[in-house]
């Protein structure tokens, strides 16, 4: 249990995304790119995940906050299958923080004795997404202009034809982006390639001084055999450095009709801890779906939500990340804090005090009087 002196509990509020790091040689499940020459890493991720097992679908929401020089940049999304794309309301992550904030109990304060990927937009010609001539292995399947991206879905039939079609948008490209983006490509995977923010724009959130954007919180929503959360990446240490970050923290809520646990691929452990895992009453689950404005009818019936916390460290990642139901299905709480506070005096004691007072002072002055 934990103590804290007269602080308000306030909800548990956190970051976390699929986004990578961005270099003309890098690139992961989410590639950030700034401009040719400049640097962008993700930094903290906050990700809601409401999986529908019966169905086979995922939502996936995210809102991150990335770490970069440049004006503007753009990322790349793989799913394993065509997403639909819409906006969300980011008030969504206060809901579910409310939710899994620790109990706060309020004990009366001691009376004192005495005192007191990323992948970079090429500095050539500016055109939206998508505006020049795909190449003839490339698929576009969709553009449109949603929460602040110009977003173009799409898929490949190689990795070449995949950096060539980069190429010819403005994105940046390598060997490196190549390999990540191939075992992606033999699966038939789709790529949502996002600009962050309008040609010739500065991006809303955009932080000058320190050197932070704030992307708008974007659903996705494909179909897929198994929940999961897109982190396979390159060894993003330099990049991170050379932006002087050094740790990020990524938070996934995932909403499911039971507990769930992740891992990274078939045999490597996941960094992620388990923070909360709990029923949600039906009044949460109404209010989340109507902020997000999804039907009634999304996922399961009764919400059950897992919390994860990850210190997502700057260092190669070499898978996904899975999830699965859990086998331990015991509920977790945070632990309480403990707020102290100031108690009035009874008022009993406050009349008795402010009596023995009043006679006190009227004694002393009639004493001066006599003498």
């Amino acid at each position: 249990m934990r103590d804290r002196n007269r602080v308000g509990a306030g909800a548990l509020a956190g970051v976390l995304g699929l986004a990578l790091l961005a270099t003309p040689n890098a690139g992961d499940a989410c590639c950030a790119a700034p401009r040719s020459g400049q640097q962008v890493v993700n930094a903290d991720q906050s990700v809601l995940m409401i999986w529908d097992a019966a169905a086979g679908t995922q939502h996936f929401i995210r809102q991150a906050t990335f770490k970069s020089r440049g004006d503007d940049f753009g990322f790349i999304v793989p799913s394993p299958s065509r997403p639909e794309l819409a906006e969300a309301d980011p008030a969504a992550f206060a809901q579910l923080a409310k939710i899994t904030a620790p109990e706060v109990i309020r004990r009366p304060a001691p009376r004192r004795q005495g005192g007191g990927c990323n992948l970079a937009c090429d500095a050539g010609p500016k055109s939206a997404p998508g505006s020049a001539p795909p190449a003839a292995a490339v698929r576009v399947l969709d553009q449109k202009v949603v929460a602040g991206y110009q977003a173009t879905v799409l898929e490949a039939d190689t990795a070449a034809a995949f950096t060539d079609w980069l190429k010819a948008n403005d994105f940046a490209y390598s060997p490196e982006v190549a390999a990540w983006a191939k075992p992606y490509i033999d699966e038939k995977w789709k790529f949502t390639a996002l600009k962050v923010a309008p040609v010739d724009a500065k991006p809303a959130g955009a932080d000058p001084v320190a050197g932070r954007v704030t992307a708008k919180a974007l659903r996705m929503t494909f179909a897929t055999k198994t929940p999961l959360f897109p982190y396979r990446e390159p060894d993003p240490t330099a990049q991170a450095k050379s932006l002087a970050t050094n740790s990020r923290l990524l938070r996934v809520y995932f909403v499911a009709e039971a507990r769930y646990a992740g891992s990274l691929g078939a045999t490597a452990p996941w960094s992620g801890r388990t923070a909360w895992a709990g029923p949600v009453t039906a009044a949460d689950r109404a209010k989340l779906l109507a902020t997000l404005k999804l039907p009634d009818a999304t996922g399961p019936a009764a919400f059950h939500l897992t919390e994860f916390e990850d210190d997502w460290a700057y260092r190669s990642a070499p898978a996904d990340v899975t999830f699965a139901p859990s086998g331990d299905q015991t509920p977790i709480k945070r632990d309480p804090v403990v707020e102290y506070v100031q108690a009035p005096l009874p008022p009993d004691a406050a009349t008795v005090a402010l009596g023995v007072a009043v006679v006190g002072a009227l004694g002393l002055r009639f004493a001066r009087r006599r003498v």
